[in-house]
This record gives structure tokens, sequence and C-alpha cells, in this order.
């Protein structure tokens, strides 16, 4: 392995270092995309809302259910890396991913992926949760399919991304064995659907001309009508969520009304933040932001008050 030497330094005529084991381990890590994993905490939302985890050992397995699509959406980001290396080569930023930079071989990412895959789907049987299987299953077969097909259609595409959100709140309610509200999974859904518009609409405004280049489907977007959708979502979403929360028995329903205030704030600090046309990535808007992580903090502290306190 440490003969092997950076594509990306080659091609930049710069003098190549080799790959040893560590950079390999490194760019194995990379790739498996550790900044997107808190996704995967999404499998908690179900057994929250419901305030219950389940008939069974309820936190262990909904920590398998994190786990597992932890491993299956690792698994998912080497195909697509292997698949796309030629077009992460010549994007700005996409070029120094460890497949594209020559720090994980194609091959070994490919026997990574098949390693996870395999975990992951065996996860849901060793916990007696096959319909976890299944939905792992599930947001795999949806995953690929978007790799091969689906992410140059616009609009569909977008869906699909959304998809893999709702289908982690399935996979958590399925390993807790906990029932999922109607209105809860609305709202999870229009708010994968918000996240996944705001990425192409950043995308696109900080790309220009060169985004169709790097996705195709990019084509049939329009700045103007991206950041209207993101608009629409989040009002519907804040009135899914209202609904929900005036459907709790007495107790919850004061502080779970009272947290749709918190929640709007953070729409409304999302949409200014993703308006600034910035090329962080969205999770990173969610996640370090800290007038977003005040605005978090607000709302989940009266959302388990609800839940636990009245």
């Amino acid at each position: 392995m440490t003969t092997q030497t950076s594509a990306a330094q080659v091609a930049d005529g710069a003098t190549p270092r080799p790959v040893t084991f560590g950079r390999w381990l490194s760019g194995a890590v990379r790739t498996a995309r550790p900044r997107q994993w808190p996704k995967n905490l999404l499998v908690f939302a179900a057994p929250l809302a419901g305030n219950s985890l389940g008939p069974h050992d309820g936190l262990s397995d909904a920590i398998v259910a994190a786990v597992a699509f932890t491993l299956a959406s690792s698994a998912v980001y080497y195909v697509n890396d292997v698949a796309d290396v030629e077009r992460d080569r010549a994007h700005p930023t996409k070029r120094n991913r460890p497949i594209a930079a020559g720090l994980l071989p194609k091959s070994h990412a490919l026997v990574l992926a098949g390693l996870f895959v395999a975990a992951a789907l065996t996860a849901g049987f060793a916990i007696s949760a096959p319909l976890l299987a299944a939905t792992v299953a599930g947001y795999l077969v949806a995953s690929v399919s978007y790799s091969m097909v689906l992410k140059h259609i616009p609009v569909l595409e977008v869906l699909f991304v959304a998809s893999g959100f709702l289908l982690r709140v399935l996979g958590g309610a399925a390993a807790t064995h906990v029932p999922p509200s109607g209105w809860f999974l609305l709202v999870c859904s229009l708010g994968a659907l918000g996240v996944a518009v705001a990425k192409r609409y950043t995308e696109l405004v900080t790309l220009g001309e060169d985004a169709v280049r790097h996705r195709p489907a990019m084509r049939g977007y329009r700045p103007a009508a991206l950041r209207l959708s993101q608009y629409v979502i989040g009002a519907l979403m804040i009135v899914c969520y209202m609904l929900w929360a005036a459907g709790e028995h007495s107790g919850a329903r004061d502080w779970h009304l009272a947290s749709a205030i918190p929640l709007v704030a953070a729409l409304a600090r999302f949409g200014a933040l993703t308006g600034r046309g910035t090329i962080r990535p969205v999770e990173d808007l969610i996640m370090r932001d800290g007038g977003m992580l005040a605005c978090e903090l607000g709302w989940f502290t009266l959302f388990v008050t609800g839940l636990y306190v009245a």
C-alpha cells in the first residue's frame, strides 16, 4: 500500500507521497462521511415522539438501528464515490475526496461497501426486528437507484434524497416496535425535503454555470423556484407540527405547542444561512452554527419537557 500515490498530486504535478496505512485508514473513514452520521439519530424520532422505547430493550435496539443505518449510508458513500470518481476530480472541492485523490483504491472501497451492507442487513435479525432489515434494504435499493439513474432526474432526485431521512425514522420505529404518529412522520418528511431543496439551492447559487456539469439534474432547477419551495415546505412543516402538537394529551399539549416557537426560529435561521449562498455543507449549517444550535436546544428542551415532565 505504501507504493501507491495520490492521483490528485500527480495531476497537479506535485511530488507524490506514498499512501501509508494511516493515510488509507483516514481515507476510508473520510469516505464514510462521519459528518453525516448525526442523520442516523433520526432512528430515535419515533420512540421519542411516542414517549416510549417499546416493549423490549428499546434503547439498545434503537442504537443498533442507528449503527445499521450508519453502515448502510457509509456503504452508499463508498459506491457513490467510486461511480463519480472522474466527475469528482473535476470539482473544485470534491477532487480532494479520498477515492478521487487516490488515497483509497476503488476496489478497496467496494469491498468495504460489501462488508458494511452485510452487517447492516444482519442487524435487524440480530435484534429480532426483520422490519428494520427490510427498511435498511429499502434504503439501500433507493440509494443505489438514485446513484445509478434517479440523480439525473430533476425533482424526483430531491424526493429520493429526502426519502433517506424518512426511512431512518421508520427504521427506528421498526427496531423499537413503536408505531410512529402520522402527523409526526409528515413533519419529518417535510423537514427532510426542506433540507434536500436547500442543498440544491446552495449548490446552484455557489457553482453557477458549473453546477450542471457537476450535477446534470441542476438544469431543471432555478434559484427562485428552489427558494420559494424551501419557504413553502417550511410553512407546511410548521402547520403539520402544530396539528401534531394540538393532538397531544392535555399535559403535553401546551409544551409542544410552545416548542413550535424555537422550531420556527430554527427554520428562519436556516433560511437566512442558506440564502447567503454559502459553500459550507447544509449539514454544517444545521449542526455547527451557533444560532441554529441555540434554536434546536430550545426546541428540544420544550419537546422533551412535554413528553416526560408534564
